[in-house]
C-alpha cells in the first residue's frame, strides 16, 4: 500500500504498490466476518472476491471513458502459479460482470498482454501475477488502452476509491462474453520475438552457444526455449519448466539478486545454490566443455527469468576460475546500449539511456560516455515506460513539424506548433495526468491524418530516440515493432525478457566475436567500470508508517544527513514527483567531488523496506557504515509483531542463537523462504556448519527480546 504527501487524507491513499497490488492470497472463506477489502487492509491478504471487486471497479472506471474506437474487451493472462484457478477465474469474473468481454490469452509472459491489447484495440488489459515473488503471493497488473501503459498515480487514487466502495458481486450476472485467444497470443508471441525489427541476431548469430533456460516454473516455460532453439542455439537446456504452480521456488531471478558471482563452492552440499537447477546444470556442461569454451569456441551461457517473463538475468560459465558470471539489469542493459550505438552510430547517438535510482550511478556515467543521454527515474519499470511515452509523442511532434513545412498548409503549421508547445510543457511539469495527455496524443493522429502518410520504414529510422530502458531488478526495454495489420507497425516498450535475452546475446558475439577467451570474460564481468552498490532490507514492517515528513521517515532522514556530514560530504534532498514518499539525498564528496546517494522507500511489491547505497568504490566504507546505522534504526521502529512471519523470524533466531542451524533443518513452510529472507536482512549467514547470526543479526535477537543495548 502507498500513501501520498498527504497520509492523513483518505482520498490519497492507495492500494496499489509500484506495479499493482501484490500479497499473499487466501480463500474468501477464511473471513466469514470480513469484507475483501477489510480482509485486505486488516491483514494484507488478497482474497479472490477482492480480485473480483478490484477488477470490476476498474472496468467500470474505464468504460466510462473509453475512446469510442477501442473494444469492449480486456485481455487477461496470469503466470502458473495459481492451477486451481480461484484467482484467475474471479479476474474473468470481475471483466464480465462489469459489461466488457473478457479475451483471454492463459498462462503467458506479461508483456504479451500490452501487446496483445494494442494488437486487438482492447480497452485494457490484466495480468495476474506477483512477478518474482514466492509462490504463496499473488496479484494484478494492470494495462491501460493508451499504449499499454501502467496506472499512474491518479489512476491507483481514482481506482482506490471505487475499490473500497465496492459492494458485493454476487448476485450481478455476466453481461460480457468469454473469448479463447491463446493461440493466436502463443503465434503473436513467437512471430514478434523472431522478427528481425525486434530481434538483432544474424543467421549464425547464436551458433556456437550452449544454453541453459530457467523459466522459474513460470509463464516462460517451452516458449522461450522454443524460441531459443529456432533463434539457431547450439543446443538449448531447459530446466524448471513444470507448471505446477510452485513458482520461483529454487529458480528464477529474484535467488540471484545481489549475487554478482556464483563460485563453486555455492553449488556444494549445503551451499546456496546446491539445489537450483540452473546453476548446477550451467556448472556440469561449462566443465565438460572448458577446453572449447577456453579456446573461445564455444560459449555455456543461461537465460533466467521470473514467473511472469518481464525479467531476465543472464549467466556464463567461466572456464578460467570455474565459476559462473551473473549479469543483472544494469550490465545487460549496458551491452545493449553499446551494441546500438557501436553498430548505429547515426541512429543512437545522444538517444537516452534510462536508469531507475536503483542502478549503479556508473551505468549512467558509463552511457554518457559512449555517446548516449542519461535519464533517471523512479523505481518501476512503468515510469520509464511513461518518460517513453513522453518521449515518443515529442518525436511524432517534431516529424509532423517538419512535415507540415513542406507538405502542409499555414493552419497544419499553427496546430502542430500548438500541440508541441503543449507536449513540452507537460514533459517539463513532468505531468501525470493521463486523460490529458492521451488527449494530446488523440490531437497527433488527427493531425497526421491531414498529412500523407510517411513510409513505415522513415518511421522506425526516425523514431523514439530510445537507446536503452533499464532497472536492475532486470526489466530492460528497448523499442519493439508489432504488426497490428499487414504491413503498418505499432511501436510497443514494455519489460520484455525473453526480448532482452535475445538481444544480450546478440549484443556480446557482435560486441566480443573476436575477443580472446580471456579477455571476453574480463569485459563480460564488468561491461562498464562499477561503483559500489548494497541495499539493505528490514522485512516484514508496518509499511504504512513511512512516508514523507512521517515521524520515521524524519528520523531516518535526519540520521542519514548527520552521518553523511560528519564524513565529509555535502547532502542534498532529492524529490521525486512520481514517488513523493521515497527519501532522496543525492551525495558529494566535499574533497573528492565524488557523486553518491542514498535513498530509503517502500518496497512496492513485497512487505519490506530498503535502505539503498550507491556511489564510487571509495565510498564503500562509509556507506555500508550509514547503512548500517539506518537500518538498525528502521528495524526499531518499524518491525511488525503482529505479521504472522514476524514470529517465524523469531523462532529461527532463537534456534541460532547457541549454535548454528543446519541446512534444511529450518523447519516445514513458510520457514525456508523466511531464513531466506533473513539473510537478505543481513541477519544470518551461511558457514560449512550451517546458518548462524551475523553481528547484526546478534543485535537484533537482543533488542528484539527488549535488551537495551
Amino acid at each position: 500500500m502507498s500513501r501520498s504527501k498527504t497520509p492523513n487524507k483518505t482520498s490519497l491513499f492507495r492500494l496499489q504498490g509500484t506495479d499493482g497490488i501484490r500479497r499473499e492470497v487466501a480463500l474468501q472463506s477464511r473471513f466469514p466476518k470480513w469484507s475483501p477489502q477489510q480482509v485486505f487492509l486488516r491483514y494484507s491478504i488478497i482474497t479472490e472476491e477482492f480480485m473480483e471487486r478490484y477488477v470490476y471497479a476498474h472496468v467500470r472506471l474505464t468504460l466510462k471513458n473509453k475512446s469510442k474506437d477501442t473494444e469492449n474487451a480486456f485481455v487477461i493472462g496470469w503466470d502458473p502459479r495459481d492451477p486451481k484457478r480461484h484467482f484467475t477465474n474471479a479476474v474473468i469474473r470481475g471483466v464480465r460482470k462489469a459489461g466488457a468481454s473478457a479475451w483471454v490469452i492463459g498462462t503467458m509472459p506479461t508483456p504479451m498482454v500490452p501487446m496483445f491489447v494494442q494488437m486487438k484495440n482492447a480497452a485494457g488489459g490484466f495480468m495476474v501475477t506477483a512477478s518474482h515473488n514466492p509462490q504463496d503471493q499473488n496479484g494484478i497488473k494492470v494495462f491501460l488502452a493508451y499504449r499499454g501503459l501502467k496506472l499512474l498515480p491518479e489512476n491507483d487514487i481514482a481506482l482506490t476509491r471505487a475499490v473500497l466502495k465496492q459492494g458485493s458481486l454476487k448476485n450481478k450476472r455476466f453481461q460480457g462474453k468469454l473469448v479463447d485467444f491463446r493461440k493466436e497470443a502463443l503465434t503473436l508471441c513467437e512471430r514478434f520475438h523472431r522478427s528481425p525489427l525486434n530481434s538483432w541476431a544474424e543467421a549464425d548469430t547464436f551458433t556456437n552457444i550452449i544454453l541453459v533456460v530457467d523459466p522459474a516454473r513460470g509463464a516462460l516455460a517451452k516458449i522461450a526455449a522454443k524460441v531459443f532453439r529456432k533463434a539457431g542455439f547450439k543446443e538449448v537446456h531447459e530446466v524448471n519448466a513444470r507448471q505446477d504452480g510452485n513458482v520461483n521456488h529454487l529458480s528464477g531471478v529474484a535467488d540471484l539478486e545481489g549475487t554478482p558471482l556464483i563460485s563453486a563452492d555455492m553449488i556444494e552440499a549445503g551451499g546456496r545454490f546446491a539445489c537450483h537447477k540452473a546453476p548446477l546444470k550451467l556448472f556440469e556442461l561449462g566443465r565438460k566443455h572448458r577446453a572449447k569454451i577456453r579456446k573461445g569456441t564455444l560459449r555455456v551461457a543461461g537465460a533466467v527469468f521470473d514467473a511472469d517473463g518481464d525479467r531476465f538475468f543472464r549467466l556464463e560459465y567461466d572456464p578460467f576460475k570455474d565459476r559462473l558470471l551473473v549479469l543483472s539489469g544494469d550490465e545487460t542493459a549496458f551491452l545493449q546500449a553499446k551494441f546500438l550505438i557501436t553498430k548505429y552510430p547515426d541512429r543512437h547517438l545522444a538517444n537516452s539511456y534510462i536508469h531507475t535510482v536503483e542502478s549503479d550511478l556508473n551505468t549512467g556515467v558509463s552511457a554518457e560516455a559512449i555517446g548516449l543521454e542519461r535519464g533517471l527515474s523512479p523505481v518501476g519499470d512503468k515510469w520509464i515506460l511513461w518518460k517513453i511515452a513522453v518521449m515518443s509523442s515529442l518525436s511524432r511532434a517534431r516529424i509532423l513539424t517538419q512535415q507540415a513545412k513542406f507538405q502542409g498548409t499555414q493552419q497544419d503549421q499553427k496546430e502542430i506548433k500548438s500541440v508541441l508547445a503543449q507536449w513540452k510543457r507537460a514533459d517539463k511539469k513532468n505531468a501525470l495526468d493521463m486523460p490529458a495527455l492521451q488527449g494530446l496524443d488523440r490531437e497527433l493522429d488527427r493531425l497526421e491524418k491531414r498529412l500523407p502518410a510517411l513510409d513505415p520504414a522513415f518511421k522506425i529510422e526516425n523514431g523514439i530516440p530510445l537507446a536503452v530502458g533499464s532497472e536492475e531488478t532486470g526489466h530492460n526495454i528497448t523499442t519493439g515493432h508489432l504488426e497490428v495489420r499487414p504491413g503498418v507497425y505499432s511501436t510497443v516498450h514494455c519489460g520484455n525478457g525473453l526480448k532482452s535475452a535475445l538481444n544480450t546475446f546478440a549484443a556480446t558475439e557482435y560486441l566480443f566475436k573476436k575477443t580472446p577467451a580471456k579477455r571476453y570474460f574480463a569485459q563480460l564481468e564488468k561491461p562498464f567500470t562499477p561503483g559500489f552498490k548494497g541495499t539493505f532490507y528490514a522485512y516484514y514492517i508496518d509499511q504504512p508508517d513511512f512516508y514523507v515528513d512521517s515521524v520515521i521517515w524524519k528520523k531516518i532522514k535526519n540520521l542519514l544527513t548527520r552521518y553523511a556530514r560528519a564524513n565529509g560530504y555535502l547532502v542534498k534532498q532529492s524529490v521525486f514527483s512520481a514517488d513523493p514518499d521515497m527519501l532522496y539525498l543525492a551525495l558529494t564528496h566535499a574533497k573528492k567531488n565524488r557523486p553518491g546517494a542514498i535513498f530509503v522507500r517502500n518496497s512496492g511489491t513485497e512487505n519490506k523496506i530498503s535502505i539503498n547505497l550507491r556511489g564510487g568504490r571509495g565510498d564503500k566504507k562509509f556507506l555500508c557504515g550509514v547503512g548500517e546505522e539506518g537500518i538498525r534504526l528502521l528495524m526499531q521502529l518499524m518491525k511488525d509483531a503482529h505479521h504472522p512471519l514476524y514470529k517465524v523470524e523469531q523462532d529461527l533466531l532463537d534456534k541460532m542463537n547457541s549454535r548454528p542451524l543446519e541446512a534444511g533443518k529450518a523447519g516445514p513452510d513458510p520457514a525456508p523462504r523466511v531464513l531466506m529472507e533473513m539473510g537478505k536482512q543481513g541477519l544470518v549467514a551461511f558457514s560449512k556448519a550451517g546458518w548462524r547470526l551475523t553481528p547484526r543479526g546478534t543485535w537484533y535477537l537482543k533488542h528484539s527480546m527488549g535488551s537495551t543495548e
